[in-house]
């Protein structure tokens, strides 16, 4: 039997919670598609950082470097500021790791509704392909004359020819899988610098793929387009900010941050990649049991997929579709009043 080794990160408030349901959903998957998951637990959060004033320990790299992959739950709580949390854990890992794609799908489930008035669930899925490792996230920069009248900051932002080229290779070659179809995000004629590059590396790209139809927008119209015309979009490929942005908007408009997965990946399985839901801890709900753990369970089903158990990653998203579909047994966010303990057991129960 094919032993995977998981290092679980469940990290704050309500990913402690909807972490558990996953892992249940997640072992009886395994155990009906005929392989295992070895799990280790990490307690590298924010309560972590009150502690010893680290979010994870200065070898944390290297313990994590041995596994098939790692499930992360949500990060963040009142009195540690959300830089800190991001850039003691989540960005570390995500750069040492060559995480360098960031897969967010989104479509609309059955059983849920979106904000969109009269649009059906072919209408409201898409995937947004987003650079995860350099562009407006960069460390580079700082603030000058602290304290002072001409006190000023600089934000640097990093687009390098291997980044851009990868992620935009990486969309077109998804896209060749789904319905064909590639928009690139972009600001070109506000950013003069790198934006017009990104253009170009996109156009010399879309050159090697003629059999794919590709267009470019304008990151404010594209989030236009994605309220308005969201059947006109497939896969969308976006820098590291602009594919933030628009994959929660993307979340929002198909039934909600509590629905949406993402993968930080690895295109070539040289390191662990690491799967977390879209939405953030939610202190204010967090050990009351009615926190949705349908996001966490599917960004589960993305690693075992990526594991190379697209059996039972299908499997799981079908569980998923049927439970919500049924309707019996839903968390407050959808309407219902049964627990993330329900939910998480339902959609464990309903595994074949």
């Amino acid at each position: 039997m094919t032993e995977y080794k998981i290092a679980s990160i469940p990290g704050d408030g309500i990913g402690v919670d909807v972490t558990i349901e996953a892992r249940k959903v997640l072992d009886r998957a395994a155990s009906l598609n005929g392989f295992s998951l070895r799990w280790t637990e990490f307690d590298w959060s924010c309560e972590r950082f009150a502690e010893t004033g680290r979010m994870m320990p200065e070898d944390g790299v290297s313990q994590l470097s041995a596994f098939d992959g790692i499930f992360l739950g949500a990060v963040g709580f009142p009195g540690v500021p959300d830089h800190v949390s991001l850039w003691g854990l989540l960005i570390p890992l995500r750069r040492a790791f060559a995480q360098y794609v960031n897969l967010r799908p989104v479509r609309l489930l059955p059983g849920t509704t979106s904000v969109l008035a009269g649009r059906s669930a072919d209408e409201l899925e898409m995937v947004i392909v987003r650079e995860n490792s350099e562009g407006e996230y960069s460390q580079l920069g700082g603030r000058h004359n602290t304290g002072q009248p001409g006190e000023f900051v600089l934000q640097e932002s990093v687009f390098t020819r291997v980044g851009v080229e990868r992620i935009i290779r990486y969309a077109f070659e998804l896209a060749k899988t789904r319905s064909g179809r590639v928009c690139s995000a972009t600001k070109s004629n506000g950013l003069i610098h790198s934006m017009p590059y990104w253009d170009e590396i996109f156009a010399e790209i879309a050159a090697e793929y003629p059999d794919v139809h590709s267009e470019q927008c304008h990151v404010d119209a594209l989030a236009a387009r994605m309220v308005q015309q969201p059947d006109r979009l497939d896969v969308v490929v976006a820098s590291n900010l602009f594919g933030d942005i628009l994959s929660d908007l993307a979340a929002a408009v198909t039934g909600g941050l509590g629905m949406a997965p993402s993968g930080n990946i690895n295109p070539p399985g040289e390191h662990p990649s690491m799967f977390e839901a879209v939405h953030g801890s939610a202190p204010d709900i967090a050990g009351q049991g009615i926190a949705n753990p349908v996001a966490q369970v599917l960004a589960g089903a993305m690693m075992l997929d990526h594991l190379g158990e697209p059996g039972a990653a299908r499997a799981i998203n079908s569980a998923v579709e049927k439970v919500l579909a049924d309707g019996s047994v839903t968390t407050p966010d959808l309407g219902g009043n049964s627990t993330t303990t329900d939910l998480g057991t339902a959609i464990a129960d309903a595994l074949t």
